[in-house]
């Protein structure tokens, strides 16, 4: 840390980690949605015997539903730039 650094700059870098923090949690939010519906497709699967059937419709319903938030948070995002550029 250098030692002529200014009382301000920590609030600097905390604001831009709030406004980004949704960014860095999308990866981990889509990896999320597509395992746990995979999952609960293949524990449906293993109970009613329609293996792979709900497996792969797990699978498709997380991708489509992560993807979903995925491009969500990027059009908001998108919009509060395209704002914050017109002022």
């Amino acid at each position: 840390m250098s030692a002529t650094k200014k009382p301000g700059d920590r609030r600097a870098w905390a604001d831009v980690v709030r406004e980004y923090s949704p960014f860095l949690t999308m990866g981990i939010q889509l990896a999320a949605a597509v395992v746990a519906f995979f999952l609960l497709g293949a524990w449906l699967d293993e109970r009613w015997g329609t293996s792979p059937w709900l497996s792969l419709a797990g699978l498709l319903l997380g991708s489509v539903g992560g993807f979903m938030k995925f491009f969500t948070t990027v059009a908001r995002f998108e919009r509060k730039e395209h704002e914050r550029e017109k002022k």
